[in-house]
């Protein structure tokens, strides 16, 4: 019986077939692998598989623990949530490019080594890319091409930072970094940091993620980021610098939030803020820290999920994602409603959602520590996730002003992904000891402590009554604003002047003297060469094989084949030779 399947592997080449498959039959395929992958997990144990050596080093293709196992399975539960809320696709290339991109995002969860993980870390970006150029706009060309060139410039910054790595160490093994943070660290950390979104490398998700696909965005939402998580947890526990650039992401996110019309991009900064918690569980690196962490890595990738699928079946139906576009849909959208509402229950940690058991130990574990600051924050930005995520988007998308808009429920698939993740969220935070139990450390926590839902629901409620005392405040303007991403925006747009203005005009200025100067003389010269090649050199070269014919023939006759001839012959060269001999002597 084998030992260990890779599930990555399933979905990498289990995309093969997908674009000769059709109709019922793809739907089938495209359903079993994700279910081949969750029995493959499950049925895992711990150890390393696929050892091998190369140029010297020893790779690991897949190395499995309780920390890989956890990832792993929530990988393989959302692959097959999303591939049923995109069975309506007829064209197959979004399949192909999301079964490759969660297949490399678990070849990244599994590997031993650092050439393993950059292998499958590229698979992640190109797959990735592909689910915003489907979408086959203006927006979303200019979108891909700007991610494409921000995570191939983090790439680049963690290939540098391996190899510098593995010739300080002598190894290229994946593992906690030992040690102070050297220049190599510092390489492969900002690689693995721009990944997680932290500000300022983050607008690329808020950029990219509102221009992807319906489907593609939803896929999107859950893995690059929390692969990230995953890395950092892996390799930099207990650093502090990521406690603090970790609540700064937090409140970040929310922050920006507020600025926002569309609606897939307001749930993108939340994405941010919500990774903040993940790192500065991480940083802080005590045991129930990296659990807090990775739970609430493991909670959020399921209700993100479904909020992001729950704007999709809105976009889907209307053509419309600008919340000063929408209003009115709960007439006509009201299972999608109450699904959302779910996931924004759950985000904003509301008792008996997954976020409540999960998020509430990132911040008990930084009271812990002593961190009373971070905890303030970390709280603030919670009650700013509930304001716009649980509160401003649903109002203005689903209430509000009535558009008019002629909405119904999206196709059945939709609904039935949505709902999956529904109740995964719920019971998570109904029995949060069945995730405790997948978690890499043993877990001493009790969520529900009459304190801690006392001080949680009475956060919500204020936030709550704030929003409806400031609701006209909190309109939201028909703008986009701009992030980081306004650096490498206006960078390319003084960098295309560039090329088509001053350095177009210097080649045609090259070309013109090249045409009217430089041509002709080379011309000229190419035709004196080929005058002295004529008359010169062939001539000479001719004169002198005339030459050797002409003594040929002479001594062709000399040949008579009388013997008295020869021997006056030979007396006449040796009298020669004497001759110039004695002169040479002289």
């Amino acid at each position: 019986m084998t030992e260990f399947v890779h599930p990555g592997l399933l979905f990498i080449l289990g995309a093969l077939p997908i674009p000769f498959l059709k109709g019922s039959v793809r739907k089938a395929y495209v359903l079993l692998i994700p279910t081949l992958a969750i029995l493959a997990v499950l049925t895992m144990h711990p150890g390393g598989y696929g050892a091998a050596r190369f140029i010297g080093q020893e790779i690991i293709m897949a190395k499995v623990d309780k920390l890989s196992i956890l990832f792993a399975t929530v990988f393989s539960i959302m692959a097959l949530i999303g591939m049923v809320y995109a069975l309506h696709l007829t064209h197959a290339g979004q399949h192909v490019a999301a079964f490759v991109y969660v297949g490399s995002a678990l070849g990244v969860v599994f590997a031993g080594d650092y050439l393993t993980l950059f292998l499958f870390w590229e698979g992640m970006t190109f797959a990735s890319a592909y689910l915003v150029f489907a979408q086959r706009s203006e927006q979303a060309f200019r979108a891909g091409f700007r991610y494409l060139m921000v995570h191939i410039t983090g790439s680049v910054a963690l290939l540098g930072g391996i190899i510098l790595h593995g010739f300080a160490t002598g190894s290229l093994l994946f593992g906690p970094i030992e040690g102070g943070l050297g220049f190599a660290t510092y390489l492969i950390l900002a690689g693995f940091m721009l990944n997680a979104a932290v500000p300022p490398l983050n607008a690329w998700l808020t950029d990219a993620y509102p221009e992807a696909t319906v489907t593609g965005a939803v896929f999107m939402s859950a893995f690059t980021t929390k692969t990230a998580v995953y890395v950092l947890a892996r390799a930099f526990p207990g650093t502090d610098l990521l406690v603090w650039l970790g609540t700064v992401m937090a409140l970040y996110g929310v922050i920006y939030a507020v600025l926002e019309n569309d609606c897939r991009r307001l749930l993108a900064y939340h994405i941010v803020s919500q990774v903040g918690y993940m790192v500065v569980g991480i940083g802080i690196g005590t045991e129930m820290a990296v659990n807090g962490a990775v739970s609430h890595a493991f909670a959020h990738i399921l209700y993100k999920a479904l909020l992001f699928m729950g704007a999709g079946a809105v976009i889907h139906v209307t053509g419309r994602r600008k919340l000063t576009e929408l209003g009115g849909l709960y007439k006509t959208m009201p299972v999608t409603l109450a699904l959302y509402m779910v996931g924004a229950f759950a985000i904003s940690a509301f008792p008996f959602f997954s976020g409540f058991v999960t998020k509430s130990m990132v911040v008990a574990a930084a009271g812990q520590d002593h961190r009373a600051l971070v905890v303030l924050a970390l709280t603030m930005a919670s009650s700013g996730t509930f304001l716009h995520t649980g509160l401003k988007l649903p109002y203005y998308m689903f209430f509000g002003t009535d558009q008019g808009l002629e909405a119904r429920e999206p196709p059945r698939n939709m609904l039935v992904a949505m709902g999956m993740a529904a109740v995964l969220c719920i019971a998570i935070g109904v029995f949060p000891q069945t995730l405790y139990a997948l978690l890499p450390y043993p877990v001493d926590f009790e969520p529900y402590t009459g304190v801690h839902v006392t001080e949680s629901l009475g956060v919500l409620m204020f936030t709550a009554l704030g929003f409806v005392m400031f609701l006209r405040a909190l309109d939201p303007e028909n703008t986009i604003s701009i992030d980081t991403d306004w650096f490498y925006r206006t960078g390319a747009r003084h960098f295309m002047w560039l090329a088509e203005k001053p350095l177009a005009r210097y080649e045609k200025a090259v070309s013109d003297v090249s045409e009217t100067a430089a041509l002709p003389f080379l011309h000229g010269m190419a035709r004196a060469g080929l005058r002295i090649d004529l008359h010169g050199v062939d001539a000479f070269v001719n004169a002198v094989a005339r030459a050797i014919l002409l003594g040929g023939g002479a001594l062709r006759r000399l040949q008579s084949g009388v013997v008295t001839h020869y021997a006056l012959a030979m007396i006449a060269g040796v009298i020669a030779g004497i001759a110039v001999f004695a002169v040479a002597w002289r």
